[in-house]
């Protein structure tokens, strides 16, 4: 089964600085038909202004990821941590026990994020915050995990909730299958480009959640880059 969320219909905030698009409720967008998709909370997608950003804040027990479709985005944290994570590579921030951070646009372009919230397994994991690179020529036409947490998934970034992040880019005309398995959800957004999963058209920063589905079959209309979250019910 496969539910397509056009962007058109996503909730909206717009803060002058930031504007965002809400795949879930979140803030003062609220649809009490998207609470979650299994145990994927959130999946905003974010165009923050040059020179601004999200101002010191907390969190806990949520593992959060940053996707950075454009530009880069600054991070600081409670734990000493400082980094900047540009296009196509990934941050990770697993809240835990708690901890306070800040991310900023330093750059001279708007830079656009995907932000996706998962839960953790279970409560009090001692925070942290991590960032790796993913050169979008080795995703051609290949799925490849961003952020996972399964042992076995040695090249990605660590989150404590059994759940993968994977990024793949696709030429128009190929095709790409998933193993996702009936027990399994998947929610799977486009950043660029535009494609068919089970037949069904997705377009550019549209959304896809899809669910009893033993085999994900992706096929690009136009080049495309599609960044999909594999989670338990």
């Amino acid at each position: 089964m496969i539910s397509v969320r056009s962007y058109a219909e996503l909730g909206a905030a717009d803060h002058g600085w930031l504007t965002a698009k809400h795949h879930f409720s979140f803030a003062n967008y609220f649809d009490p038909q998207r609470m979650q998709w299994g145990q994927l909370r959130v999946w905003n997608d974010d165009t923050i202004a040059p020179g601004t950003g999200f101002d010191t804040h907390p969190h806990r027990d949520m593992e959060i990821i940053t996707y950075v479709r454009q530009g880069a985005i600054t991070h600081r944290d409670s734990l000493g941590n400082t980094g900047r994570t540009e296009a196509g590579d990934v941050q990770v921030m697993s809240a835990g026990t708690g901890i306070f951070h800040s991310e900023y646009n330093h750059e001279t372009i708007p830079t656009k994020i995907f932000q996706i919230w998962i839960r953790p397994n279970q409560q009090g994991h001692a925070p942290s915050w991590g960032t790796k690179t993913f050169p979008k020529g080795e995703r051609s036409g290949q799925f490849v995990i961003l952020a996972s947490g399964y042992e076995e998934d040695t090249d990605a970034l660590r989150i404590h909730t059994p759940a993968r992040v994977i990024g793949a880019t696709l030429r128009k005309g190929q095709t790409l299958d998933y193993a996702l398995g009936k027990e399994r959800l998947a929610y799977l957004v486009l950043a660029a480009g535009a494609v068919k999963v089970q037949g069904e058209l997705v377009g550019q920063q549209d959304g896809a959640a899809i669910s009893e589905t033993e085999t994900l079959t992706i096929h690009a209309i136009e080049d495309s880059e599609i960044v999909l979250v594999d989670t338990a019910a």
